[in-house]
């Protein structure tokens, strides 16, 4: 099998597999910044101590939770048009779908790395003069970024996992790529081959640096 293995085939793919490839990252970027900042606001709604945010942010995140991530994307593909009243392509509708399901797992590290800082800390501020939100901002925030970055970077790995599912609305990510090519020229192994070792090499440098975070933070 190795001896019939074509190179040429990948080779001459490339270009088209590459489109592939930023249409993943720039999906996965996206969505992980957006899904960070409403993770965050959702983590705080959670702690704030006000009844009605508590129960959005924590129906918000078991509500998503409880849902898999496929059939989200695929429910946000038919439902944002919708609601909008208007057209909205499929990288887009996919976007909102990755964006407000991530947020439940992001507002879940934030709220650990929230309750993890010292509640003397905030104290200090206040004594300060420092109002909930400048607290939240320049003291308590930062430092749970900090402490967090590690999870945050794991799910944000999975995340990048995860935006193979985007073929059900008809995106071309690097997955679904692969897959169009290796159908077309009937050469299955070497372009399964081909991702399978480029899906490998990405998360598991991303996995490295986690762990020299997670040393680096400890020191």
């Amino acid at each position: 099998m190795l001896l019939d293995f074509d190179f040429g085939v990948i080779i001459r793919s490339l270009p088209y597999l590459g489109q592939g490839m930023m249409l993943s990252l720039s999906l996965t970027l996206l969505a992980a910044a957006g899904s960070i900042v409403l993770g965050t606001i959702l983590a705080l709604m959670r702690l704030s101590g006000i009844g009605p945010l508590m129960w959005i942010g924590a129906t918000w995140v078991n509500f998503f939770r409880s849902l898999p991530l496929l059939l989200v994307i695929f429910w946000f593909y038919f439902l944002v048009p919708l609601v909008v009243q208007r057209q909205v392509d499929a990288f887009q509708s996919a976007l909102i779908g990755f964006i407000l399901f991530e947020a439940a797992y992001y507002c879940e590290i934030m709220r650990s790395g929230i309750l993890s800082i010292s509640r003397g800390q905030a104290s200090a501020g206040y004594a300060l003069g420092l109002r909930y939100s400048q607290c939240m901002r320049f003291i308590v925030l930062p430092q749970a970024f900090r402490n967090m970055m590690p999870v945050l970077l794991t799910q944000t790995i999975i995340l990048f996992q995860d935006t193979s599912l985007v073929f059900v609305v008809g995106l071309a990510d690097f997955m679904t790529s692969a897959v169009t090519v290796a159908q077309r020229d009937s050469r299955l192994v070497e372009l399964y081959v081909f991702a399978a070792f480029v899906y490998f090499v990405i998360c598991y440098s991303g996995s490295l640096y986690v762990k020299y975070l997670q040393k680096k933070i400890h020191r």
